[in-house]
């Protein structure tokens, strides 16, 4: 088989710390970036672009965030809604405050914000953790999306308290708001995806990510052998707030064109957690692969109803939904907590050894 190490010789300490040492995966990697950027926005329709897509890869870089979190630091967090929605109601705010900037740096902008906001919410990991440090996070949940709704500030004092997200160009080409093509909107959302992903997967394999595993195993003998657990949280806090912040506004920016509470509510970060439970924690392929899962199956589901002639009501389509949601954490929990990541994973194993027993 040609998916094998042997004769993969590292003749230097950068090439021994490569991202991908195998050169097939390598190889893959970069064919699915290419297949992505230049071959999906000419074979997929706006259907397939604007209503699938953006929202995937937008719901993937939230996951990526929430398992920075919970899946490399360990710290519960049911407040992914909350930290979306300050993204994307302070990312409006630049956008609206400085006509003139990037739009890049204004969704930047709106990510550092929400990453201020997320330190501020991660202080009490000090002293509380699991199921109370939970409770927070989900303070912060009702807290901001009260806040944001109460003061008119946020929106530009706009009667309707809902804005439309302004449109904005680049490179000659609006890639925000209702008038910007679903092409647009893909490649502009895809290149968060791919930066914020090839960032994260650096972060988790240096000192950073060896820091919040450790407090994550055993955060006693983290502290003892010299880890700050204060600082080390806070950072995972922050960059996890930051990631989910970016993610909220583009999904107001280039998915639902407006910045609206209900779009963030508890039932995104509820939406976010079965993700990361289902892709896998602790994994970044995890978050696109839960992700992709996650919003697709409604629509598999109502396709599927349609395909058999069966006429099935959208509530009962719901509830058919909810139920396999809550027998596909149950099973993934008990057969396999690492999720769809891990299978992905011992496939590639299973390959490595053939013909050979595993």
């Amino acid at each position: 088989m040609f998916y094998r190490e042997a004769g993969v010789f590292k003749t230097s300490y950068e090439a021994d710390m490569a991202l991908l040492p195998i050169p097939l995966d390598k190889y893959f990697v970069w064919a699915i970036a290419l297949f992505a950027i230049f071959v999906v926005p000419f074979i997929g329709n706006d259907y397939w672009l604007g209503s699938i897509m953006v929202p995937v890869l937008i719901l993937s870089i939230a996951a990526i965030g929430l398992n920075i979190l919970t899946g490399y630091a360990g710290q519960v967090s049911l407040g992914t809604g909350a930290f979306m929605a300050a993204g994307a109601y302070l990312g409006y705010k630049f956008v609206t405050a400085f006509p003139d900037m990037n739009i890049v740096f204004s969704v930047l902008g709106g990510g550092l914000c929400a990453a201020a906001i997320g330190i501020a919410f991660g202080i009490p990991s000090l002293r509380i953790k699991g199921f109370y440090l939970a409770v927070t996070t989900l303070a912060a949940q009702f807290f901001l999306l009260w806040l944001f709704q109460k003061q008119p500030w946020f929106v530009n004092y706009s009667i309707s308290g809902v804005p439309t997200a302004p449109p904005r160009e680049m490179f000659g080409f609006l890639v925000t708001g209702a008038e910007a093509s679903a092409t647009a909107r893909y490649l502009f959302v895809l290149g968060f995806a791919i930066a914020l992903a090839w960032i994260a997967r650096n972060l988790v394999r240096g000192r950073i990510g060896r820091t919040w595993m450790a407090i994550r195993d055993m955060d006693i003998a983290a502290e003892l052998i010299g880890i700050r657990p204060l600082q080390t949280k806070l950072s995972a806090f922050a960059i996890s707030s930051f990631y989910c912040g970016v993610a909220g506004a583009l999904w107001a920016f280039c998915y639902i064109n407006t910045v609206e509470p209900s779009a963030f509510d508890i039932n995104r970060s509820f939406q976010i957690l079965f993700m990361v439970i289902i892709g896998g924690l602790g994994s970044i392929l995890g978050s696109f692969l839960g992700a992709a899962f996650i919003f697709t199956l409604p629509i598999f589901l109502n396709n599927l109803a349609t395909a058999l002639g069966l006429e099935v009501s959208t509530a009962l389509i719901r509830h058919v939904e909810f139920m396999i949601f809550g027998g596909l954490i149950i099973f993934f929990l008990i057969v396999e907590p690492h999720g769809l990541a891990r299978l992905w994973a011992l496939a590639k194993e299973k390959l490595r050894m053939w013909p050979f027993p595993y």
